[in-house]
């Protein structure tokens, strides 16, 4: 579950003046790095990244979320769930308010709109399926 932060810090009150990356230019890193635990002859399970719609709107990170930002996210899931990983564990699918797709459901939401409540790490814990980490 890696990404978040790569989409969401540039332009933001945390990286204002760094260029947003590009779907690609991420998806070529999770590449790399699917590539090189092969290599090593570890399995490489990926996470989707979850909704984060108007995450730290008012403060003075705003800028992490943008409509533009929100389409790099789904195009890292899409990747993600591709079959490039050994496996998938899916959290935007547990976390997302399939009302208002691309923010969380507000009981799993933590107020920031980016981090997941008790519950909503519970729900994510709880989608694990165990399996995936451990078959070969």
């Amino acid at each position: 579950m890696m990404g978040i932060n790569d989409v969401g810090w540039p332009g933001s009150g945390l990286a204002l003046h760094d260029p947003e990356p590009t779907a690609a230019a991420i998806i070529e890193g999770y590449k790399q790095l699917i590539a090189r635990a092969h290599a090593h002859g570890m399995k490489i399970i990926g996470a989707t990244l979850t909704p984060f719609g108007d995450a730290f709107a008012g403060t003075p990170f705003e800028g992490y979320y943008t409509p533009d930002k929100e389409k790099i996210r789904l195009a890292l899931n899409d990747f993600i769930r591709s079959g490039a990983f050994d496996g998938v564990i899916d959290f935007d699918k547990v976390i997302v308010d399939p009302q208002k797709p691309g923010y969380s459901l507000p009981k799993f939401d933590k107020g920031d709109h980016l981090h997941p409540n008790a519950a909503g790490y519970q729900a994510m814990g709880d989608a694990i399926d165990l399996q995936t980490l451990t078959t070969k």
